[in-house]
């Protein structure tokens, strides 16, 4: 859309929220970058450039705005919304593999050369893998200046930078001041108060484009919930969260204009990782307005989605152990599957400390898995074979379902495994793939729904009326489990 000159003015102009994060402005007479929608007067349109991500606003020369923080901005729609090379390498960055692995790492992942993943960002982008993981890492860093106590040294090396001369370096390129400038006007904004009172917790806003529905969100994630290591507790949803350099725990509450966050983490150097896993879970970088503008012109969703508009898919934070959880919920109740799980997570899983509440346990690794006695297992003979093949295959490497996977590429080798149907492949593909156009026709839930609403039921013609909703199917199937009026599409009480 950057390209589109006329457009972004226009988006600017008229200050439009739902453009933050597509696109960023720079002002040329001022060398500063903002979201469009920020609230200071707009530059005339000669003054204004526009470009694809704040990392190329940075590469250009340009600082980030003090007044509306254009680093703050949701994430853009397009990287969870397609499953090409770049949306893939998006993801991973976002999940902070760059830090951790490199470009080799992260091009070795993708099954490219690092030099044509660096072609294929710069040409979309502006910017290649180094200088988007620079700017991830610089958001990180300020993150962690403004709401945490720790030293700078420890801010430095928790954000990825590999010294502390790089981490001033960057702050003060970006963000036109230095660290210790950053914590102390937080500091007289009052947002590191909670931390000061509780170390090791970090408290952030998490960001989205209105309108956002939170009943279907979190009342899924509730009920769902598996004993130890989620729970719904004071007006928020919590769980614990393995991480590569530790673990945590995260509390997410919904707010009219954003979603409060609560981490714990063992180790800072996880906070990338824990902020795009929640933001991932709570599909807070959706467009909503270009969703149910879709799905509006199906006169049976037209009232569904006017009613409640702003529905998000419940997603994950570990696909893996949706995967294992989606096959203990083969043709059970919610109840059951639960209990499933939970007996996993007593036998298997890791125990964690949490002093504000109930969770005791990280959900058990593949690997942790792999080796169970299939006999111990309360599952009938075929499901205990489906369970056990998954794990091997989550295992071993052979089946992956990181956000670096191939969506069509995954639903083969899910549709290859023994007891793995049409709606336990797409219901992995819509919560743990993070494919929007995801969709089970043979739902029981949606099949009623779409019946209630005068609309084929059969799978084979519901597939064919949902043709024209692509490509955000997996939207209208929140829609039209809220018309069944499912216990699990409505916030906890």
């Amino acid at each position: 859309m950057y390209t589109d000159t006329e457009r972004c003015v226009r988006a600017v102009r008229s200050k439009d929220a739902r453009f933050d994060g597509w696109f960023f402005t720079a002002v040329l007479t001022t060398g500063i970058y903002c979201r469009p929608s920020c609230p200071v007067v707009p530059p005339k349109a000669e003054n204004m450039t526009f470009y694809p991500s704040a990392a190329a606003c940075q590469q250009a020369g340009f600082r980030a705005c003090k007044r509306c923080r254009p680093d703050t901005s949701p994430g853009s729609p397009e990287w969870n919304a397609r499953a090409d090379t770049v949306a893939r390498a998006m993801r991973l960055i976002q999940d902070g593999v760059v830090d951790r692995e490199g470009v080799p790492g992260l091009a070795g992942r993708l099954g490219y050369s690092a030099r044509q993943i660096e072609r294929q960002l710069l040409a979309e982008l502006g910017a290649g893998p180094l200088a988007l993981a620079r700017a991830q890492r610089a958001q990180t860093a300020r993150v962690l200046i403004e709401t945490t106590t720790l030293p700078m040294a420890e801010v430095a090396f928790a954000a990825g930078f590999a010294s502390i001369r790089a981490f001033n370096d960057t702050v003060r390129e970006v963000f036109a001041l230095a660290p210790s400038e950053l914590r102390a006007r937080s500091a007289r904004a009052g947002r590191a108060a909670d931390q000061a009172r509780t170390p090791g917790v970090i408290t952030l806003r998490l960001p989205f484009r209105a309108p956002l529905n939170p009943d279907n969100l979190f009342g899924h994630l509730a009920a769902t919930a598996v004993p130890g290591v989620e729970e719904w507790r004071d007006g928020a949803y919590r769980r614990t969260l393995a991480l590569p350099y530790g673990h945590g725990t995260v509390a997410l509450s919904p707010r009219p204009d954003h979603i409060a966050c609560r981490l714990s983490l063992t180790d800072p150097r996880d906070l990338t990782l824990a902020i795009s896993s929640c933001r991932r879970l709570l599909d807070l970088d959706a467009d909503p307005v270009a969703v149910d503008e879709q799905l509006r012109a199906d006169p049976s969703l037209t009232p569904l989605v006017d009613k409640a508009p702003g529905r998000r898919v419940p997603r994950t934070v570990d696909a893996a152990e949706f995967a294992v959880r989606a096959v203990l919920g083969q043709q059970v109740s919610t109840a059951a599957a639960r209990t499933h799980a939970a007996r996993l997570v007593r036998a298997h899983g890791v125990p964690v400390d949490d002093p504000e509440g109930g969770l005791t346990h990280l959900f058990p690794t593949p690997e942790a898995l792999a080796g169970l006695d299939p006999e111990a297992l309360a599952l009938p003979r075929g499901r205990r074979t489906t369970l056990t093949t998954l794990v091997g295959a989550l295992a071993d490497g052979s089946l992956g379902l990181g956000p670096d996977s191939d969506w069509d590429r995954a639903r083969e080798q899910l549709s290859a495994l023994p007891g793995f149907g049409p709606w336990t492949v797409e219901v992995i593909a819509m919560r743990a793939l993070g494919d929007p156009d995801a969709f089970p026709p043979t739902d029981l839930g949606v099949r009623r729904s779409a019946r209630g609403l005068g609309m084929p039921s059969t799978p084979a013609a519901l597939t064919a009326r949902a043709a024209a909703w692509r490509p955000w199917r997996a939207y209208a199937v929140q829609y039209l489990w809220a018309a069944e009026d499912h216990a699990i599409n409505h916030l906890p009480v």
